[in-house]
């Protein structure tokens, strides 16, 4: 069996989780034989997090996220607004010729899709992949709003929102599963053009997305699931995971990266 690292559950700021998967790719550029990483992480504080070619100026309300008390944060990845309160995040960090999540950039997402659907699947939880791309008439910023190839949804209603980015033969995924959701917040915190085209942009999501809370009736702690999801990507991918932690060079090289990620000049530069 191969051997991935396993980085279990952290709470830190949006700046900071940025950092260390970027940190976590950048290492294993480096690296001679370079080891897959499996993280979880929570966010503290909550924060909004922006796809990498999002526009910040035609599309966050500054002043409601600071009157909220939510940090903004510019993803390295793409797609669109994610606000990341209360969550389990995961994120994959391979080089692209792992057999594991090799591929084309849907494959690869289908490979870890099955792997987290696994997880869900031993919960119980009624999951199951989306098989069609962003739905045409899809307008807001959010990124739950519509799943994408192989995203997993429960009675059509997307579940967990992923996004990914390559870079030097390495690939970052990492992915929100929603725990709880508060979507009255997460529209506060985008901008529209009137009220009455948020009021009914906001009813269409809430037909469109969910939270494990409002479609399974059992209480799920964010341990269980964490545990869970470990065993899918054991049983799926066949791989023993090895509970690790940040490298002394790692945790140097977030620290180094950290300050991009709480600057203007990065967050909104699109």
């Amino acid at each position: 069996m191969d051997f991935w690292r396993y980085l279990p559950y952290a709470a830190a700021s949006g700046a900071e989780n940025m950092a260390i998967d970027e940190a976590l790719l950048l290492t294993m550029v480096q690296a001679s034989d370079p080891q897959p990483v499996l993280r979880f992480y929570g966010w503290d504080p909550a924060a909004l997090s922006l796809g990498y070619a999002q526009s910040y100026e035609r599309e966050v309300d500054e002043r409601a996220c600071q009157a909220e008390g939510i940090d903004i944060v510019r993803r390295p990845t793409g797609g669109r607004a994610v606000l990341h309160q209360y969550e389990l995040t995961y994120s994959v960090i391979a080089t692209e010729k792992d057999p594991n999540v090799s591929g084309t950039v849907t494959e690869s997402y289908l490979k870890i899709s099955k792997a987290l659907l696994s997880g869900f699947q031993a919960l119980g939880i009624p999951a199951e992949m989306s098989v069609g791309g962003v739905a045409k008439e899809t307008t807001t910023a959010a990124c739950f709003d519509a799943p994408s190839w192989y995203e997993l949804v429960v009675n059509g209603r997307k579940l967990v929102g992923s996004a990914q980015m390559r870079k030097e033969g390495m690939l970052l995924q990492h992915g929100s599963i929603l725990l709880h959701f508060d979507a009255d917040l997460l529209f506060r915190l985008l901008k529209f053009p009137d009220e009455e085209l948020r009021e009914r942009l906001l009813k269409r999501f809430k037909r469109k997305a969910c939270a494990l809370d409002e479609i399974w009736p059992q209480p799920i702690g964010r341990e269980d699931l964490e545990r869970e999801i470990c065993c899918g990507f054991s049983r799926v991918m066949k791989i023993d995971l090895l509970q690790s932690q940040l490298t002394d060079t790692e945790r140097l090289l977030m620290q180094k990266i950290r300050p991009k990620y709480r600057s203007d000049e990065w967050n909104k530069k699109r």
